[in-house]
C-alpha cells in the first residue's frame, strides 16, 4: 500500500492497579484492570526513504522524535521481524495526555503497528502483534485490544472482562508528567520505609478484586465506585503532592470515585452519568488544581486502522 494508513488509539484509566513486590528482574507482578477510554491518538504511517517522526497537537513538544519514541521502536521491530527496511513516515496527533499515565505512549506503539503493518502489507497475525506489543511496554498490548481487561503479569498477559454499561470519567490533566520507573521506585521506597519490605517475598501476590469485576459486568457506576484501588497512589502522592488538592477538588464536586490515573499526574474521577461528568469538569475546571479538564466514556475499542 502506498496511501498514508492512519490507526486511531485509545487512551486508558487501571480501575484497579494491585502492584505486587519488587521481582529479581526490576518488575513488579500486577493485577491490572484496564478500561479503555474514548481520549485518542492518531498514528499516520506514510512511505519514506527511512524512519522519521513528526508529532502535533497537545503537549507534542515534550514527546520524542528519535527512536527512543515508542512508536519509532514499534516500527522498527516490525521491520525487523520481516526482514525489511523500516522506511516509514510516522506522524503522531496527541491528543491523549502526554507521560500522564494514560497510556499515550503505549497507545502510539499499537497505532505504529498496525498501520505500518497496513502499509507495507506484512499481513501480520494478531498473536504475533501481541508479543511485538509485550515485547515494547506492558501497557501496549492492552492499547491494541481496547474495550475492558484484566492484565496480569507486568501487565501484558490479558484477559477480556465484560462490562454491562458504559462508564462517564472525567480527567485532570496535570502539568508536567511523571515517569512510570520513578513512580514503581518510590513505591518500592514507601513499601521500604513502612516495615513492610518491598520484594515478592515480602508482599502477596496481586489479586484483581471480585467486586471490582461485577461492578464492571453489571454496569453499576455506584459499585465501581466503591472498588477502584491504585497501589501507585500513594507513590504519585508522595512525588507531586500538589495532586492531593485535584482530588478533594473532584470529591468535592460529587465525583463517585477519585484516584490517580496509573503512574499519574493525570487523575481520574468517575461520575454517575454524563450530566454528572459535566458538572465534575466544570468544577474542577474552575479549581485552579490543574491546566485541562477532559471528559470521556469507556469501554472504547482498541487500535482501529481508520478508513475513508
Amino acid at each position: 500500500m502506498t496511501r498514508p494508513v492512519t490507526a486511531r488509539v485509545p487512551a486508558k484509566v487501571n480501575v484497579q492497579l494491585a502492584v505486587g513486590g519488587l521481582r529479581p528482574d526490576g518488575f513488579h507482578d500486577l493485577a491490572n484492570v484496564f478500561l479503555a477510554v474514548g481520549l485518542h491518538d492518531e498514528v499516520t504511517a506514510t512511505p519514506a526513504d527511512s524512519l522519521r517522526i513528526t508529532v502535533s497537537g497537545a503537549d507534542a513538544d515534550q514527546v520524542p522524535l528519535d527512536r527512543t519514541n515508542l512508536a519509532a521502536r514499534a516500527a522498527l521491530a516490525l521491520a525487523e521481524r520481516h526482514g525489511i527496511e523500516p522506511g516509514v513516515h510516522l506522524h503522531i496527533t496527541k491528543d491523549i495526555p502526554v507521560a500522564g499515565g494514560m497510556a499515550g505512549g503505549s497507545a502510539d506503539a499499537a497505532g505504529a503497528l498496525l498501520a505500518c503493518d497496513a502499509l507495507w502489507g506484512t499481513g501480520t497475525s494478531r498473536e504475533e502483534l501481541l508479543a511485538l506489543c509485550a515485547e515494547l511496554g506492558s501497557d501496549v498490548p492492552f492499547s491494541l485490544v481496547g474495550g475492558a481487561a484484566l492484565g496480569r503479569g507486568r501487565g501484558e498477559l490479558l484477559e477480556p472482562l465484560q462490562t454491562g454499561a458504559a462508564f462517564h470519567w472525567v480527567f485532570a490533566v496535570a502539568d508536567g508528567g511523571l515517569s512510570t520507573p520513578a513512580v514503581y521506585r518510590e513505591c518500592d521506597r514507601l513499601r521500604e520505609a513502612s516495615g513492610t519490605g518491598a520484594t515478592v517475598e515480602d508482599i502477596p501476590d496481586p489479586e484483581p478484586s471480585p467486586a471490582l469485576l461485577e461492578a464492571l459486568r453489571t454496569g453499576d457506576p455506584a459499585a465501581l465506585a466503591a472498588a477502584v484501588t491504585n497501589d501507585l497512589q500513594p507513590a504519585a502522592l508522595s512525588l507531586r503532592p500538589a495532586l492531593t488538592e485535584t482530588l478533594r477538588a473532584g470529591a468535592d464536586a460529587g465525583a463517585l470515585a477519585c484516584l490517580v490515573s496509573g503512574s499519574g499526574p493525570t487523575c481520574a474521577f468517575l461520575a454517575k452519568d454524563t450530566e454528572a461528568a459535566e458538572a465534575v469538569a466544570a468544577a474542577l475546571a474552575a479549581s485552579g488544581t490543574c491546566r485541562a479538564v477532559r471528559t470521556a466514556s469507556g469501554p472504547a475499542p482498541g487500535a482501529t486502522v481508520l478508513t475513508d
